[in-house]
């Protein structure tokens, strides 16, 4: 199975629980077409099993359109379509906040203004 990380805007997430089945459906919008769909494109992928509360919880604070990382796998489905199944969300600003930033020794030298003129030639 491949796997795949798109950012999306989030839309909704759906929680059905019945006998003792529980399930996750996160709703996301694309960037339309323009022939199928105008406004936005709206895209429905089930969660793992394994991820079920984590993507819940992950969607809870999430504000509608608002960007997000989704990790997927990728299940071949019915006439050869591709099932995403849905590994992980984050919130794009989230995962902005927490990369890394240089430390002062990698960033390049910055002039001051009271660097001494370079030599003349006599």
């Amino acid at each position: 199975m491949a796997r795949s990380i798109m950012e999306v805007a989030f839309l909704s997430a759906e929680k059905v629980e019945f006998d003792n089945v529980k399930l996750v459906k996160l709703f996301v919008g694309d960037e339309p077409d323009g022939k199928r769909d105008l406004g936005i494109s709206i895209l429905s992928m089930n969660v793992a099993e394994e991820a079920l509360d984590e993507v819940w919880a992950a969607c809870e604070g999430l504000d509608v359109l608002e960007p997000i990382r989704v990790t997927t796998e990728i299940e071949r489905g019915s006439k050869n379509a591709g099932k995403f199944i849905v590994l992980h969300v984050e919130p794009v600003k989230a995962a902005a906040v927490q990369a890394p930033k240089p430390s002062p020794a990698q960033q390049p030298a910055k002039p001051s203004g009271t660097q001494p003129e370079p030599a003349k030639a006599n």
